[in-house]
């Protein structure tokens, strides 16, 4: 019997294999986000990538506030070389956090995406914290200078 689901065989073994592991190359999800962070040397940079006002209604604690389109450079030299960031906005129906990986790795930077965004870090019962850090408040009016 055929279905939409069937139609299609499924990739052999060995395929699928090297599709899934490489999988892991270019994301993370949200709980392994959060016990990084829990641990509290997470070995990663978390940036919210979206705007200043929706990461001031809710973010995850300890993401730094710096929008995909702000990602340049002179910003990212704020950070070690080798330094891995984290990417994340408001779940799967966004590719904001797509946009923000994109970017750095434009400057030669390792990256990943937090799968889900701010809709996954919810459904796993997780907090957000709210309000812009004092660092980031100063950081997002030298950035917003920066395109």
């Amino acid at each position: 019997m055929s279905n939409a689901v069937t139609a299609v065989s499924a990739a052999p073994p060995e395929v699928a294999l090297a599709h899934f592991e490489a999988e892991f190359t270019f994301e993370t999800d949200c709980w392994d986000v959060h016990d990084a962070l829990s641990s509290g040397e997470p070995g990663f940079v978390l940036l919210d990538v979206r705007g200043p006002a929706l990461f001031a209604a809710g973010h995850v604690p300890g993401a730094i506030s710096l929008p995909h389109g702000k990602i340049i450079g002179s910003r990212m030299r704020e950070w070690p070389e080798g330094t891995l960031f984290i990417t994340y906005c408001a779940g799967p129906h966004c590719n904001g956090a797509a946009r923000g990986a994109l970017r750095l790795a434009r400057l030669g930077l390792p990256v990943k995406i937090m799968a889900g965004g701010i809709t996954g870090w919810i459904d796993e019962g997780f907090t957000l914290e709210t309000g812009l850090a004092d660092s980031d408040a100063r950081n997002r009016s030298t950035a917003d200078l920066e395109v």
